[in-house]
């Protein structure tokens, strides 16, 4: 057995397998209410969270980060089953699962490097509004004995840990709220309540499609949709528990194991799923580190809805909102709020948009693109700043221009209006590019558009102190010095 092997496996036995039992816990009521956002039977979404569960335990790039079915592909998915069936779901299903293996391959997961701290530190709050949030329709119709569990089991989440933090404080949480509940008759609403739970395991079937393109139209915008969500929903989630472990993960083998995970979803009649940051949250925070905490919490949910199936349907949902409330507090950013007045006012635009477009929408990735969208026009914005200084020497009927900042599409507007083209007693016109650099085309069309002009008004303008990259780009795009290039119009 390898190094890596041990270390991701079995360095962390005894926390791993007791986060994944909290984290087991913590999905049933989860998987649930993500099958009937989507229209599916609750079996659906359980079943797609032990496959996903299990599956990545083993090809995920994040050790220690919990996937199953999530509430933003269950919206994804909401359309295609209520106009075409669920066997047009797992087909899409399979297809997602395709097309991330195919965006792995491609190292997508490098891409994540590219999202700013402001969009993350967004995401991470906007997810937090929006798990508390999803706890408050618990509490409609509910008595204060409803009220009374739910503070006893965050005062157990919160004291407990003082005692020992040999055993996870939720798991407890879960256990005493769950007996108080039962032996009390207190009438509260129960994990059974949600839905019907068969003790029945998934079992192999092909979905029930012909196989052809009109199938393939179908479906296709979905699984697009749903591969695109669930890796930015993955990666990101990968990246926070990168952070909170103070560990690194491999983002594209994360790419490709979600892949895996979604077909064997399609084969065993689960819905596409995805990471969850919620349920990695509470692993992380109850000790889960290792692969085994996540190959744990998929195993003991099927254990729980097969063998322990009229216990878990007897578990009050307070216990488990308690828990949930406190994965809401712990993932929200505190600090954020005291840092947003000393941010830049970009990157306090960035957080804030990002946040109440995922709140509005209930949906993270719109946000979040959203929010990568416009911290890339911000930094465009900000670098596309030119300053041109003139000095004019009419002895020598020469003028001077010194060019500092980066020269790209977004610059070139500003940079072609700050020279002045009609000077009367000038001859000779030097523009200085030693402080700044041409990146694109558009920075070499600009270049050409200043020689031009100024030889249109009977000044030969050179351009001097330029870097080697930059040189190089001017000689192979360039028009002003080729055989003929001064006769051509500026702008052409």
């Amino acid at each position: 057995m390898s190094n890596k092997l041990k270390i991701e496996w079995f360095s962390n036995v005894r926390a791993d397998i007791l986060a994944g039992i909290v984290v087991a816990l913590a999905l049933i009521p989860e998987a649930i209410g993500f099958s009937i956002i989507a229209g599916v039977d609750p079996m659906v979404g359980l079943y797609a969270s032990f496959c996903m569960a299990v599956v990545i335990a083993f090809v995920g790039g994040r050790p220690g980060m919990i996937s199953a079915a999530t509430g933003a592909m269950a919206l994804v998915l909401a359309g295609l089953v209520k106009d075409y069936g669920i066997q047009y779901m797992l087909a899409a299903t399979i297809l997602t699962g395709i097309i991330q293996i195919v965006l792995g391959v491609l190292r997508i997961g490098q891409l994540v490097k590219f999202i700013p701290r402001s969009v993350m530190i967004g995401f991470v709050n906007s997810l937090a509004i929006l798990i508390f949030s999803a706890q408050l329709p618990s509490f409609s119709g509910e008595s204060w004995p409803m009220y009374a569990m739910v503070a006893g089991g965050l005062a157990i989440i919160y004291l407990f840990p003082k005692v020992t933090k040999a055993i996870p404080s939720p798991l407890v949480a879960i256990i005493v709220i769950s007996l108080i509940a039962i032996y009390t008759g207190s009438g509260v609403k129960t994990i059974g309540d949600m839905g019907s739970i068969t003790n029945t395991l998934p079992h192999f079937f092909l979905p029930d499609i012909a196989l052809n393109l009109e199938t393939l139209r179908i479906i296709f915008p979905y699984a697009l949709s749903l591969a695109l969500v669930g890796l930015i929903e993955s990666l990101l989630t990968a990246q926070i528990v990168d952070e909170m472990t103070d560990t690194t993960s491999n983002k594209n083998a994360e790419c490709r194991g979600q892949g895996i995970a979604n077909i064997v979803n399609g084969f065993f009649g689960g819905m596409a799923g995805c990471a969850m940051i919620g349920q990695s949250v509470i692993n992380t925070k109850s000790g889960g580190r290792g692969r085994l905490s996540t190959f744990v919490a998929g195993v003991f949910l099927m254990f729980l809805i097969i063998v322990l199936n009229k216990i878990v349907i007897q578990i009050p949902l307070a216990a488990l909102v308690a828990v949930m409330i406190m994965v809401s507090i712990s993932t929200f950013d505190w600090g954020s709020l005291t840092r947003l007045h000393k941010l830049p006012k970009t990157d306090a635009v960035v957080m804030v948009a990002t946040v109440v477009v995922v709140v509005l929408t209930d949906n993270l990735a719109i946000g979040v693109i959203l929010g990568i969208v416009l911290s890339a026009l911000f930094f465009a914005s900000k670098i596309s700043k030119v300053n041109v200084t003139e000095t004019a020497n009419t002895k020598l009927q020469k003028v001077e221009y010194k060019v500092e900042g980066q020269l790209f599409f977004a610059s070139v507007t500003d940079f072609v209006s700050s020279f002045n083209f009609k000077q009367e007693n000038i001859t000779t016109v030097d523009i200085d590019l030693s402080r700044a650099h041409i990146w694109d085309e558009s920075g070499v069309n600009a270049i050409d558009k200043v020689v031009l002009k100024f030889h249109e008004n009977g000044m030969k303008a050179q351009i001097i102190g330029l870097n080697e990259s930059s040189a190089t780009l001017l000689e192979r795009v360039a028009v002003f010095h080729k055989s003929g290039g001064l006769d051509q119009k500026a702008g052409h």
